[in-house]
């Protein structure tokens, strides 16, 4: 089950798994969806503030489409931004950006698809989500 942010419209939906994606047919490994609740459910309730966080901060950016699944949220516009995966000691981030951000903050870029290099972030606190990571997310979602 998917939600969109915003009133994003919806493109295609997979009749296997129920989940929203940009284009007909789009390849995705087909597994149920579920409510970002059902994802954080059973987690450190800080890691429900991180997530709100970051899509509070992209819902003032514009329209998102929330793709959960089990092991976290896929955030997308025309494209995946960014993943959200709890976990047992912080929330990993994968942010897809369009060139390598070099900080001891993130880890280095593991790997490109096409224009956009993927980078990864831990957060373990809302506090977390200041002014520099609200940064790359904005990058993440003009880019998108």
């Amino acid at each position: 089950m998917t939600a969109i942010l915003d009133g994003m419209p919806t493109r295609w939906t997979c009749p296997r798994c129920d989940r929203e994606f940009a284009r007909a047919g789009q390849g995705h490994t087909c597994v149920p969806g579920c409510t970002v609740d059902e994802t954080f459910a059973g987690r450190d309730p800080r890691f429900r503030a991180i997530y709100d966080a970051v899509a509070e901060h992209l819902r003032s950016l514009g329209d998102v489409h929330e793709d959960a699944v089990k092991v976290g949220v896929f955030l997308k516009r025309e494209r995946k931004l960014a993943e959200l995966r709890p976990r047992s000691q912080d929330v990993l981030v994968y942010l897809f950006l369009p060139r390598p951000i070099e900080t001891a903050r993130i880890a280095p870029a593991r790997w490109a698809s096409g224009p956009r290099v993927g980078h990864q972030l831990k957060l373990r606190e809302v506090s977390d989500v200041d002014d520099e990571v609200r940064e790359w997310l904005t990058i993440a979602f003009d880019f998108a």
